[in-house]
């Protein structure tokens, strides 16, 4: 985790703060001895976390070698160090010495880092809830408390997570490195993808996966079935939710994902008879009605039994302010994890607290702009759906484009990719012609044809090409999948 800077141990308001220089000693110690140690530690242990600051040079120069492929023991720190003069700095090489004597074993060795990062992390909250209630106590009347209360879930977060938001500036070496770790992940998982599968291999094509960071619009008319594609992504991706334990105890995600739904339109119980219908292919308006025979109720007791504990969390809260909204998204990765989030839909959110006079137009990009930040800060891809202006009806071509979003400039400008839900089929069914005429024998014929197909246009894509993916439509169960046979799309370019 990247803290902000510490404040040096001989501030006076620190000298009791939280340390163990005993612990840092043997775990250093233990590393000179042993640099297998490093790659068992690296991902949550810094040098910022070191409460005496030559500890934090010593264990910084200790990894940039191991992580060159070097040797790092006493000896070589010690040529180092004396190369650009730093040896007096950490004590000389006596120092180095009494490191030595004090290593632990490597079993006690990683506890100490484990204590060393504890510690750390007890220092810094120490600092956050001293700058919290100077906040509170020193802020103008007009700033609003729950301004305050979503500052602090962001700044705790920050403090709560590996990598938080505000990690500076990052080394173009580092960055490099993030970027073969991705291609690496997508090279060795299955279907060749970067990013999270959503559940259907045509689409996952087309974008290689959803990404980590972007914001993904999804945008349509009512009742094109912006909710129905949503929802079977957010479905799959917890359904096939898979995890490793780190050895600090964190949870890695291999496959799928916990999911954060906010469902500002539907409820959590409509949303549920959804998924249900989705599991078990009973349509949801037989769900609905309960016209369901005896074995059909024992198909969706045996699926609720099932799905029960997939890591899906609906907040179902209508008008939720789009800053209580990133605060409960952070709340959520804090206690549960967090790999997708979902909003049903954009144009349902509410502006901050004190911003609710501005128009609407500058409200929208309040929320798509802190959508993207909330994308970025927690790593994790935002699914946003939107309405589209009622432009597309009037319109002989009916496929919808760019510039139908509503409050557009800021959806397209801010989005990573947007996606328009498209079923030619919603059009064709209000122009049918009466029965037993010609006309309406042709109309049968093509309507048919129609039917149970969808279109989701790909608009944009910041990071791959534009085009169409052909997709089939389950009305009844308001399911999305590949077309027979699965993986078959089309591409067009626009």
């Amino acid at each position: 985790m990247n803290l902000p800077a510490l404040a040096p141990a001989d501030e006076p308001e620190f000298d009791a703060a939280p340390h163990n220089l005993e612990a840092e000693q043997a775990f250093l110690g233990a590393l000179l001895y042993d640099n297998e140690m490093y790659h068992r530690v690296a991902d949550w242990l810094k040098a910022a976390h070191f409460y005496d600051p030559v500890h934090g040079r010593i264990y910084q120069a200790t990894a940039d070698r191991i992580s060159r492929g070097a040797l790092a023991d006493a000896i070589v720190l010690k040529t180092d160090f004396e190369r650009d003069g730093g040896l007096q700095e950490i004590g000389g090489a006596a120092y180095l010495a009494v490191l030595l004597e004090s290593a632990a074993d490597s079993v006690a060795a990683v506890e100490y880092a484990t204590l060393v990062y504890d510690l750390a992390l007890r220092r810094e909250l120490i600092r956050v809830s001293a700058e919290l209630s100077k906040d509170a106590v020193d802020s103008p009347p007009e700033t609003h408390a729950r301004m305050l209360i979503e500052q602090a879930e962001r700044r705790l977060f920050e403090l709560a997570e590996s990598g938080g938001g505000s990690r500076g500036f990052v080394s173009f070496k580092d960055a490099l490195a993030e970027s073969v770790e991705m291609a690496a992940a997508a090279f060795e998982r299955e279907g060749g993808l970067s990013g999270i599968s959503s559940g259907m291999k045509a689409m996952d094509h087309k974008l290689g996966g959803l990404h980590s960071s972007d914001l993904i619009i999804i945008a349509g008319r009512p009742s094109m079935g912006k909710t129905a594609l949503a929802t079977n992504i957010a479905f799959d991706v917890a359904r096939n939710y898979q995890y490793e334990v780190q050895p600090d105890g964190t949870k890695k995600t291999v496959s799928g994902g916990v999911v954060g739904f906010f469902s500002l339109e539907m409820s959590a119980e409509q949303l549920a008879t959804r998924l249900i219908a989705d599991y078990t292919g009973i349509p949801g308006f037989m769900i609905r009605r309960g016209e369901i025979d005896a074995a059909q109720y024992e198909e969706i007791r045996d699926a609720v039994l099932e799905i029960q504990g997939l890591p899906l969390y609906i907040d179902d809260t209508g008008g939720l302010p789009i800053g209580a909204l990133t605060a409960r998204a952070r709340r959520l990765k804090r206690l549960h994890g967090l790999d997708l989030i979902v909003v049903d839909y954009l144009q349902l959110c509410g502006a901050s607290a004190g911003k609710q006079s501005q128009g609407r137009v500058q409200e929208i990009t309040e929320i798509t702009q802190a959508l993207k930040a909330l994308a970025k800060e927690l790593s994790v891809p935002v699914i946003a759906l939107s309405q589209l202006s009622r432009q597309v009806e009037q319109r002989e071509d009916k496929k919808p484009q760019l510039s139908d979003l509503r409050e557009s400039g800021s959806i397209e400008q801010d989005a990573d990719v947007v996606m328009f839900v498209y079923r030619e089929a919603y059009y064709k069914e209000r122009e049918k012609p009466k029965e037993d005429t010609p006309e309406y024998l042709a109309w049968e014929e093509e309507f048919r044809l129609i039917e149970r197909q969808a279109e989701v246009i790909i608009g944009k894509q910041r990071h791959g090409p534009i085009g169409t993916v052909k997709l089939a439509f389950d009305g009844a169960r308001t399911k999305f999948s590949d077309l027979d046979p699965v993986g078959r799309y089309e591409d067009s370019a626009r």
